[in-house]
């Protein structure tokens, strides 16, 4: 497994002041977020973990928001709000799509027609690629993390429902690419999270039962496709959970950030028992 680029991340770390993150609930719990947390509760026994993207990994609710509203005034109507943009992002892009036209339209997510939802889909991808990485910030004690996860020895992956397409270009950004050994975005599989099929997947890849790979993210997509497939989850306090309180998630632990997910697990190896 390759190291990341640590001179890209400072950067994009900088850039971002080492500020909390500002979309979606992440600003109202960046105070808990800092360098080797006290962790509570049992460590994890894990082959392999993967990891939620967007809202976990990396804070992009800024261009996200940007997109939308750019595709919002291309088709003659008024911006959202970064916040309420937030409370759409974890189920892929057409879903973020339509919740987007339904509230600009002020009717139901139902109720917008799917041809419509396809060609605004297609602006939307044009707006979001030519902003990608642009405005991402990295969650303080992110590449940190990772780094400490790596030197354990274990596999990391990204299972994330973002277009396929943005999720390496995305990571290759952030300086972070080099940490993952299994990436699947959300065209990938027949179908995506809270679906328990693409944590199967990934632990088919990484040749661990799904009982030993570990899922960390923000979201109940991510509680739900790991309680599906038997994973163990981890939740971070920020990122974007749909307005849901993140205790209500019921995961198995919340970390105050991906630093902290190394005091929470103990690493054996595929050939151990």
């Amino acid at each position: 497994m390759n190291a990341a680029k640590p001179s890209k991340s400072a950067r994009l770390h900088a850039a971002s002041g080492g500020s909390a993150p500002t979309g979606g609930k992440s600003a109202a719990n960046a105070a808990s977020v800092g360098a080797h947390p006290t962790a509570a509760g049992p460590r994890i026994d894990v082959g392999a973990i993967a990891f939620d993207l967007d809202g976990t990994l990396l804070d992009t609710v800024h261009e996200l928001a940007a997109a939308v509203n750019a595709l919002l005034a291309e088709l003659g109507y008024p911006p959202l709000a970064k916040d309420v943009v937030g409370t759409m992002i974890g189920k892929g892009m057409a879903n973020l799509v339509r919740r987007a036209l339904a509230l600009a339209t002020n009717v139901s997510p139902a109720a917008v027609d799917e041809g419509e939802v396809k060609d605004a889909m297609l602006r939307y991808q044009a707006h979001y690629a030519s902003r990608l990485g642009h405005e991402t910030r990295l969650f303080p004690g992110m590449v940190e993390g990772l780094a400490r996860l790596a030197a354990m020895g274990i596999p990391l992956g990204v299972i994330t429902n973002k277009a396929t397409r943005f999720v390496r270009p995305h990571l290759a950004q952030a300086g972070i690419e080099g940490y993952f050994a299994v990436v699947i975005g959300g065209d990938d599989l027949p179908t995506k999270k809270p679906d328990p099929g693409p944590l199967r997947h990934a632990a088919a890849a990484f040749g661990v039962p799904p009982s030993r790979l570990l899922m960390v993210g923000d979201s109940a997509n991510d509680v739900e496709a790991a309680r599906g497939a038997g994973c163990p989850v981890l939740v971070v306090p920020y990122g974007y959970r749909e307005g849901m309180p993140v205790h209500d998630l019921r995961a198995d632990g919340i970390v105050a950030s991906v630093d902290a997910v190394a005091d929470r697990v103990r690493y054996i190896a595929p050939t151990q028992k």
